[in-house]
C-alpha cells in the first residue's frame, strides 16, 4: 500500500488536473458558477424550515442555522459518493489507453466535492455573522471534522467505485441507501430528539449504538462545535422534552478511528482489483 501511495503522489499533477476539469465542466457556460452548488442545500434548508416552523408549528429559534450546519456535511457525503460511483465507468476509454493510478478517478471526485464543501462553509459562516450568532471556542475543531469526514468518504468512494465496475446495480443501491440514511442521520432533527424517543429501559444502549455510526457522530460534532448549545427560550413550549447534550469527544475519536480504517480498507480493496477494470469494461 505504501508503494501505491508513493505512485499516487507521483501522479498528483494528474489528480489536480482532474479536479480542476471537474470543477470547470460542472459549471461550464453557467453565469452563477459555484453558487449553483449552494442552490440545492439552501432551497432544501429553506423548505424544511418553512414546513417545520409554519406547517408543523414547531417553533425552534434559529432552526435554519442548526439545519444548515448539518446539511452541508451531509451534502458533501452524498454528492461525493454519487459522483464517485460513476467515476471509473465514465473514463473507460482513458483506462484502456493510458497508464495511471486508477484511484485518482474516485479520489478526484471526492476532492472536487470537498472544495465545494469548504466554499459552502465560508457562506455558512457569513450567514452566522448575519444572524449575530456568537463565536464558540470549539470552532478550532472544524479542520479535524473535515479531515475525518474526508477519510470516511474517500474509503467508501473507493469501495463503491470499484464495485460499480463489476456490478452496475451498485449506483442504484447507493442512491436508495443515501435516501434512507438521510433520515437516519441527525440532519433535519437534533440527536437529542432521538435520545428522548428511545425506550427508557434501553435508552443509553441504543443511543450509544446510534452514535457509533461514524457519520452520525461527525454530523453531531459539526452542529455542536460550530454553534452554541441550544437553549429553549423562557416561556417557549417544545413538543418534546429537550436537553442539549455536550459534544462527546470519545465517540468522535471512535468515528475518527473507524473512518481511518474504512479509508485504508477501501484503498486496499480498490487497488486489489483496479488492474482488471480495463478487461471488465
Amino acid at each position: 500500500m505504501l508503494t501505491e501511495l508513493a505512485e499516487l503522489f507521483k501522479y498528483r499533477d494528474l489528480l489536480t488536473q482532474l479536479v480542476v476539469r471537474d470543477l470547470k465542466v460542472r459549471y461550464k457556460n453557467s453565469v452563477l458558477g459555484f453558487f449553483w452548488s449552494l442552490a440545492n442545500p439552501l432551497v432544501q434548508v429553506a423548505t424544511i424550515t418553512v414546513v417545520v416552523k409554519y406547517v408543523m408549528r414547531v417553533e425552534i429559534p434559529n432552526y435554519s442555522a442548526y439545519l444548515l450546519v448539518a446539511y452541508l456535511p451531509w451534502t458533501f457525503f452524498q454528492m461525493s459518493l454519487m459522483d464517485a460511483s460513476q467515476s471509473v465507468l465514465e473514463h473507460h476509454d482513458l483506462l484502456k489507453k493510458v497508464y495511471f493510478p486508477r484511484e485518482v478517478l474516485p479520489l478526484s471526485m471526492v476532492i472536487a466535492n470537498l472544495i465545494h464543501f469548504l466554499l459552502a462553509l465560508v457562506v455558512f459562516f457569513v450567514y452566522l455573522l448575519i444572524l449575530g450568532t456568537p463565536i464558540v471556542m470549539t470552532w478550532w475543531l472544524l479542520p479535524v471534522l473535515v479531515a475525518i469526514e474526508f477519510l470516511l468518504v474517500s474509503g467508501i468512494a473507493f469501495i463503491i467505485s470499484c464495485l460499480n465496475v463489476f456490478y452496475e446495480d451498485i449506483k442504484y443501491i447507493v442512491s436508495v441507501l443515501l435516501n434512507v440514511f438521510f433520515y437516519l442521520t441527525p440532519v433535519i432533527y437534533m440527536s437529542e430528539m432521538v435520545y428522548t424517543r428511545l425506550p427508557e429501559a434501553h435508552r443509553n444502549l441504543f443511543f450509544t449504538i446510534y452514535q457509533l455510526v461514524p457519520l452520525n457522530s461527525i454530523v453531531m460534532a459539526f452542529r455542536k462545535s460550530l454553534l452554541p448549545a441550544y437553549v429553549v427560550p423562557e416561556g417557549k413550549k417544545m413538543p418534546f422534552p429537550f436537553t442539549d447534550m455536550p459534544l462527546n469527544y470519545e465517540f468522535l475519536a471512535v468515528a475518527a478511528v473507524v473512518s481511518l480504517g474504512i479509508a485504508v480498507f477501501g484503498y486496499a480493496f480498490f487497488n486489489s482489483r483496479k488492474w482488471s477494470f480495463a478487461e471488465q469494461l
